[in-house]
């Protein structure tokens, strides 16, 4: 099972509402957020939390339900925490601060979800992968070098690509007015598959539904 997410972005208030940034923007749209206590710790904001504690938190957002018992839908072989962190060392080292994580806590590459800006896909499209190429992201490039392997789950997030070509400048753009309420939408629809990917014992049964999903037109 999934046991630690990394949320990908860039620290600092210029970067804050920019498409590089959709990663963190979505975590910031997740309607349990402030249950997060985020600390400083390696290399990146970050929060620890209790496996049972974060089931009764999706099932106060509506997003799973008790079973008929009254108990949490808790999988036998879900870990005791689940660990969730937003990388201080800009996209480009990212994998440092998720590398370091990992290994104080034994965490192979299988058990990790990155979720990260993806311009291979347009706008209003939300995407869950399994390993495969890096579609030259410095987020994943990096990521993929502090474990030696690209094994590990993606929640890509549709930014879409720059008429000019000009993709640096594109992703540390901000994203329009049009593309905001877009992103909002496709946020609440994919709280679904952020729930199931953290409650699911095989994730890569989601694969196939959510492999390019178009929530919005």
């Amino acid at each position: 099972m999934i046991q630690l997410i990394a949320f990908l972005g860039n620290y600092g208030k210029e970067y804050e509402r920019t498409r590089h940034n959709v990663a963190w923007l979505f975590e910031d749209s997740l309607p349990f957020k402030n249950k997060f206590s985020w600390q400083n710790k390696y290399k990146a904001e970050f929060a620890a939390v209790d496996y049972e504690d974060f089931a009764r938190w999706l099932k106060d957002a509506g997003l799973i339900k008790e079973r008929s018992d009254g108990s949490l839908p808790v999988p036998e072989d879900a870990p005791k925490k689940l660990y969730f962190m937003k990388p201080l060392t800009y996209m480009n080292l990212s994998g440092e601060a998720i590398g370091e994580a990992a290994r104080f806590f034994k965490i192979p590459s299988s058990d990790v979800l990155v979720v990260h800006d993806e311009i291979e896909l347009p706008i209003g499209t939300v995407s869950f992968k399994w390993s495969g190429g890096l579609g030259g992201h410095n987020g994943l490039r990096s990521t993929k070098a502090a474990f030696g392997t690209a094994d590990f789950y993606r929640l890509r997030f549709g930014v879409g690509k720059p008429a000019d070509g000009n993709v640096a400048d594109y992703v540390l753009g901000s994203f329009t007015p049009d593309e905001q309420i877009i992103l909002s939408q496709v946020f609440a629809a994919s709280n679904e598959l952020f729930a199931k990917a953290l409650t699911y014992s095989d994730p890569q049964k989601l694969l196939q539904g959510w492999s390019k999903k178009k929530v919005m037109a």
